[in-house]
């Protein structure tokens, strides 16, 4: 009995607390984690969205429209070194920060890409202080072109980020170039 009475007080808390949307509450600027986004999505066929957001730690990017979460994918794959902001041109890390969507490339060399838009001002002036180049050319993408099925086996681009084939094309429908992505730590 004493556990159902928690139970029912947490569910009575979570209820009366929900997180904030987008541009409400004292973090309007952040949407809630992808984590806890990701338990509320409800998983249904959308049109468009207009921000992404992506947890590393997680492997998980949330897709949102008009603040609200609609859909989630799990099982990222990142940079072959993916703990850390990109910083330099080969050092295969996945950026971190605020972007956007800047393009798209049928012809790519996987299946299907979103051009990322890193790096930014910020991102080449901390290159530029160390004579280095920030790199860049990072997509969101599918599998290698000629990869006969399935996935490559665990993190291997230069700092990009893949989804399944299947997936790549979904985002290539609902995401427009302009989308901000944030990609989180």
């Amino acid at each position: 009995m004493k556990r159902l009475t928690a139970l029912a007080v947490l569910v009575v808390t979570a209820c009366a607390n929900p997180p904030p949307k987008v541009g409400e509450g004292p973090s309007a600027q952040q949407p809630p984690l992808a984590r806890d986004a990701a338990r509320i999505v409800p998983e249904r066929r959308v049109t468009t969205v207009d921000y992404l957001i992506v947890d590393k730690s997680e492997r998980l990017m949330v897709a949102y429209a008009a603040g609200q979460p609609v859909r989630a994918w799990r099982g990222l794959q990142f940079g072959a070194s993916p703990q850390g902001h990109k910083q330099f041109e080969g050092d295969e890390r996945t950026p971190e920060g605020r972007y956007f969507i800047e393009g798209r490339n049928p012809g790519s060399a996987y299946h299907l890409s979103l051009k990322v838009s890193y790096p930014n001002a910020a991102d080449r002036a901390f290159a530029r202080q160390y004579g280095r180049s920030p790199g860049g050319d990072i997509f969101l993408h599918g599998q290698p072109n000629g990869l006969p099925f399935g996935r490559m086996p665990g993190d291997w681009t230069d700092g990009c980020i893949a989804f399944s084939n299947a997936e790549i094309r979904e985002l290539w429908r609902i995401v427009p170039d302009g989308t901000v992505i944030e990609i989180r730590p």
